[in-house]
């Protein structure tokens, strides 16, 4: 009989594939980051914006929306920046519930995700 021996990481060359994945994801997010800031940044120099969305509120809620939009980018920024870090690490794509390898396609798909598409299942 056989023995079969499970892979406890992925190569380096496959790293490199996903380090690759990560830095783009990293760049497009940045830029958009970039792009919800300086939309925020219009919005409280322009004075005419103040006195126009003080009668209908509008000013107000774009700004919560961006905000938003922004928090997200930096939350994702992060993630992206933590998967860097396992990639270093050479524990990228270990899912930390089970302990084995996630699957390419859905490090392909979400380049910082963590847990297997089965972990992820049983913790809903």
């Amino acid at each position: 009989m056989a023995a079969t021996t499970e892979r406890t990481r992925y190569s380096d060359e496959e790293l490199e594939e996903f380090q690759s994945i990560i830095e783009g994801k990293l760049e497009k997010a940045q830029n958009q980051l970039n792009y919800y800031l300086r939309q925020l940044s219009e919005l409280a120099d322009n004075p005419d914006a103040k006195i126009k969305n003080l009668e209908d509120g509008t000013g107000s809620a774009e700004r919560e929306h961006l905000t938003i939009l922004a928090s997200r980018q930096r939350s994702l920024i992060q993630h992206l920046e933590n998967a860097h870090l396992r990639i270093k690490n050479k524990v990228y794509g270990v899912c930390r519930e089970t302990g084995k390898l996630i699957s390419k396609d859905r490090l392909r798909a979400v380049p910082h995700a963590t847990l297997s598409v089965e972990a992820k299942r049983r913790g809903s």
